[in-house]
């Protein structure tokens, strides 16, 4: 924990801006106020189509959730998300793979899910498969991202745990899910679409290389020269005899 500062240093600071960010809306602004800021910065279909940036970049600086209410199920949500998924496996990923990648693999997982789930509200408001409101819909935060590195964080753990922990990775959006038709609702679809995109970044070779590199041992960490114990490899073995030349 105490190296989390070094070895995380863009984690930590967005989990301040998040913390932030989520104290300002709830706190600092009035109730019609921060609906009018969060229903701008949302990634609903009318947002992306008419200021898509500012959408894409503004719901990731919040996070949907409740940090007091810890009996509730929007709770038990905001630690997956916020808690396992930005401070812990983010922070894994920042890590072992450094900053520009996190930035790249939670960001990525970010926007893929939510343009295809914009694909998905187009195709379903047209066949009448969800209600036309669903077009106004407030959707913000980091659960696309956050499912993104829990998915990827797989790496991280034993291998007997891995399949409990994709299979829980899949599984809890699934649990809140809303059917309408023949689709769940569009958040479930995001969450499953960021699952797809960390699941199969582990499939990328230079992924799990990179992981190799960092772990395995360094020898520029060892310093330019040789160990005082060390025998240079063209070297006779200590205690052995050399034989003279002729």
């Amino acid at each position: 924990m105490r190296q989390y500062p070094r070895r995380a240093p863009l984690t930590l600071a967005y989990v301040c801006l998040l913390l932030v960010g989520h104290l300002w809306a709830n706190h600092g602004l009035s109730a019609d106020r921060a609906a009018t800021v969060l229903g701008y910065l949302s990634t609903n279909l009318d947002n992306l189509q008419d200021h898509p940036l500012s959408a894409l970049l503004g719901s990731a600086l919040f996070f949907d959730g409740t940090l007091t209410d810890v009996t509730s199920v929007d709770f038990a949500g905001t630690l997956i998300t916020f808690g396992l998924g930005v401070c812990c496996f983010l922070a894994w990923v920042e890590c072992r793979w450094g900053t520009p990648r996190a930035v790249a693999v939670f960001f990525g997982g970010h926007v893929v899910a939510t343009l295809f789930t914009a694909v998905v509200i187009a195709i379903a408001l047209r066949h009448g498969w969800y209600p036309t409101a669903v077009r106004q819909a407030l959707d913000y935060g980091v659960s696309y991202g956050a499912q993104t590195v829990l998915a990827i964080g797989t790496l991280a753990l034993p291998r007997r745990g891995r399949l409990p922990w994709a299979v829980f990775v899949l599984a809890w959006p699934l649990g809140g899910a809303d059917w309408t038709g023949p689709l769940p609702d569009f958040t479930t679809i995001g969450h499953l679409t960021a699952a797809a995109v960390g699941f199969g970044l582990l499939g990328v070779p230079a992924v799990r290389r990179q992981r190799v590199r960092s772990t395995a041992p360094s020898s520029a960490a060892s310093g330019p020269g040789l160990h005082r114990d060390s025998v240079p490899a063209s070297s006779p073995a200590a205690g052995t005899e050399i034989p003279p030349s002729a």
